[in-house]
């Protein structure tokens, strides 16, 4: 279990793109901060949109995860403050998509991130890790980083074949490298009640996953889709929207439960 004065390591991982990830990750770690939560949030995907969307300009970053992973005396140079006082951010840039290769021949790869994250874990209650579109190296490091997971699916028809392979290879990654690796929870994004199979999709997945699947639904909210542009988390970008309230009661839901 972790210490009460140590921070608790989310991992937000899918590994299908467009599944709201990102999105859930920003949203995620600014309501918490917001509660009064001090946050880290890590972008572990070297598309970087997690950094600009919260309102970094890349070309004002001079350190970045990258450098936390290959020159762990440079890991406080790559802490940046956002907007909320609350939250802080290791950045991604396009150097991440080289970091891969470059720990292949590494000792330990697989523990890179987690070992030089520990000395800020005192300093934290929450890290919110945004991870790749995919299963590789980055994202290995993170799940062996993270204390829990948080699944984002899209209420699609193939949600239920997504979620299943994610869920074996979670299962894999605790069996091997992280025992206390744990399913936080599955989130439902953008739903649109309008639609028959949207709906279905929520109710084959519940039946499925039952209390894995938390109670909040995230909609399809043009607030949402709009807030990166803008270097906005929703929660300052349009705070009343529908998207907005959606995402503070999931805050205050993986509070209860993480």
């Amino acid at each position: 279990m972790t210490p009460p004065n140590e921070a608790k390591i989310i991992a937000v991982v899918n590994q299908k793109g467009g599944v709201g990830k990102t999105t859930t990750a920003i949203n995620l770690a600014s309501f918490l901060s917001a509660s009064g939560k001090r946050v880290l949030m890590v972008d572990c995907d070297s598309q970087s949109n997690a950094t600009s969307g919260v309102g970094l300009k890349l070309d004002e970053i001079d350190a970045s995860l990258y450098d936390v992973i290959m020159d762990p005396e440079r890991a406080v140079e790559a802490l940046y403050p956002t907007l909320f006082d609350n939250l802080h951010i290791i950045p991604s840039t396009r150097d991440l998509s080289g970091a891969e290769v470059e720990m292949v021949n590494m000792p330990e790869r697989e523990f890179l991130l987690r070992k030089n994250l520990a000395p800020f874990k005192a300093h934290y209650d929450y890290f919110v890790m945004d991870c790749p579109p995919s299963l590789g190296l980055m994202t290995l490091n993170a799940l062996v980083a993270a204390d829990c997971t948080i699944i984002p699916v899209q209420c699609e028809y193939f949600a239920l074949e997504g979620i299943a392979r994610l869920v074996e290879t979670l299962t894999l990654v605790k069996e091997t490298f992280n025992p206390g690796l744990e399913i936080g929870g599955i989130v439902l994004t953008m739903y649109d009640r309008r639609t028959a199979l949207n709906r279905q999709v929520v109710e084959n997945v519940r039946k499925y996953f039952k209390d894995l699947i938390f109670e909040t639904i995230i909609p399809r909210n043009i607030r949402l889709t709009e807030a990166p542009s803008h270097g906005l988390p929703i929660a300052l970008y349009s705070p009343s929207s529908t998207g907005a309230v959606a995402y503070f009661q999931l805050a205050k839901e993986v509070a209860h439960r993480v």
